[in-house]
């Protein structure tokens, strides 16, 4: 899998053998002639996309010992194999002593090579994983824990870092599974809210009957059950920031004491007398249009602004797939370590292509769960397409005939991508097709893309379910009447 190396050495004819080497690998390589010009490369905007450097310990003006030294206070972590021509051991030492990850003498044979960039690279991805890890659960979690390598998700981070340092409340807006409680995190940890509490909520699982005692408190005695005195969420995150996700689904009754939080810093618990101060940032979450249910009167225009102040959009997997093959390599190196397969270390070009063209409807979290069956399937060093079974490429929409329920169902969620495929309005010969044949397609698809769940379809396409039925039955695609009734 591709990773961006950065090769230190002054001797000409030694960079051009590693960065062949590592070029036939299928490495993205950048050369240096001296250690000042690596510490320049990476201390630039883009320092941070290094996921590798093999550096000379012997170079002019800055040596190798000198890089290694200046490495922290660049705030670059990254795996370091060290190459000399004299490999006594007081140098092996002292530059493991210093941060290197391997130690090779020239010269290397390519195989060589090879192993020490696959077990660097290796062990950079789990050390990475290691310190998100340890910065999420202290709160610390920044945007360099963000796995992107899209300009998309650059423009994304650029926004948020610009949130980040304001109180302002921001709504994150985006498919689910793109990520948006991690832009969350990486908000917090980023402002002077660090190392606070960070107080999740997902709106949509709360119980209805419960939604104001979870949310902002009840006194014991409050209502049955209520045997103790219990603090919200909102209190809980006071002096740091609570994250609603999935805000759209909360009830209107809820939406109003939310709004009064916001505008006074204050809430009231269920049964008490006296209001209770916080002190929080709101971040808020959604895979709503928030507009277009304000219109349908099940949210409240007000609290719409309230929450919209700093709007920022994620965008889905598909709309950057620059991200996918970092995001597999991430994963790979997380579940190889828990599944404690220590010699699965790559993924073959057949199935990051496969992974590369599908449309991924779950978004991260569907990559995700992939690379996780993939990894517990997988016997050898390397994931191959025959890992991902459940994962079909996404075809072009031309590839079947106007009318063919393949070419309107083509993408369904059943085989692990999105329904992005239009209807097709004109036909073969050219000219518009009949509305009883897009209407015919369309339903198709709605059924295919539900998994024959017809009160859903129904429901989605603004019909009734008897409506539905007839037309069925009128266009030709009825199963019978023991399918239908089974429904």
């Amino acid at each position: 899998m591709s990773a961006r190396i950065l090769i230190v050495d002054d001797d000409p004819v030694q960079r051009r053998l590693l960065e062949a080497a590592a070029s036939r690998l299928g490495h993205d390589v950048v050369t240096a002639d001296n250690g000042r010009a690596a510490l320049d490369q990476l201390g630039g905007p883009d320092g941070d996309r290094f996921q590798l450097m093999i550096l000379d310990l012997v170079m002019p003006e800055l040596d190798g010992m000198g890089v290694l030294e200046r490495l922290p206070a660049l705030g670059r972590n990254l795996p370091v194999i060290v190459q000399t021509a004299h490999g006594g051991i007081d140098t092996v030492v002292s530059a493991m002593r210093a941060g290197a990850t391997d130690f090779v003498v020239k010269p290397m044979s390519p195989e060589r090579i090879e192993v020490s960039i696959a077990n660097a690279l290796r062990l950079g991805t789990l050390e990475s994983e290691l310190a998100r890890v340890r910065r999420q659960a202290s709160g610390t979690l920044g945007f360099r824990d963000i796995v992107t390598a899209s300009p998309a998700m650059d423009r994304v981070i650029a926004l948020a870092r610009r949130a980040a340092g304001s109180s302002i409340p921001i709504l994150i807006e985006g498919e689910s599974g793109v990520g948006k409680e991690l832009i969350a995190r990486a908000i917090q940890g980023s402002g002077e809210r660090r190392a606070k509490p960070f107080v999740t909520v997902n709106c949509g699982a709360l119980p209805a009957n419960l939604v104001e005692s979870i949310l902002f408190g009840h006194e014991r005695g409050a209502f049955t059950g209520a045997t103790e005195k219990h603090a919200g969420k909102f209190q809980e995150a006071h002096g740091g920031t609570l994250f609603l996700d999935e805000v759209g689904e909360l009830p209107l009754d809820a939406q109003v004491k939310l709004l009064r939080a916001l505008q006074e810093g204050e809430v009231d618990p269920v049964g008490g007398k006296r209001s209770v101060r916080v002190d929080f940032r709101l971040i808020s979450a959604t895979n709503r249009d928030l507009i277009a249910l304000v219109k349908e009167g099940r949210f409240r225009e007000d609290l719409y602004y309230r929450l919209n102040v700093f709007p920022i959009r994620v965008p889905p997997l598909r709309e950057r797939r620059e991200d996918i093959p970092e995001l597999a390599r991430h994963f790979l190196a997380r579940f190889a370590a828990e599944e404690k397969k220590p010699r699965l270390q790559a993924i073959a070009p057949d199935a990051l292509d496969l992974l590369a063209r599908g449309s991924w409807p779950g978004n991260i979290r569907q990559l995700e769960n992939a690379m996780f069956r993939a990894v517990v399937l997988a016997d050898g060093p390397t994931l191959t397409a025959g890992e991902f079974p459940q994962i079909e490429p996404q075809r072009s929409p031309l590839s079947a005939a106007p009318g063919d329920p393949e070419r309107v169902a083509e993408t369904a969620p059943a085989s692990g991508f999105a329904t992005e495929t239009p209807v097709a309005i004109f036909g073969a010969d050219g000219d518009v097709r009949t509305i009883e044949a897009i209407e015919a397609d369309t339903i198709r698809l709605a059924i295919d893309h539900y998994r024959g769940r017809m009160a859903t379809v129904a429901r989605k396409l603004g019909i009734g379910r008897s409506t539905l039925y007839r037309k069925l039955k009128e266009l030709g695609i009825a199963e019978g009447e023991e399918e239908l009734a089974a429904e």
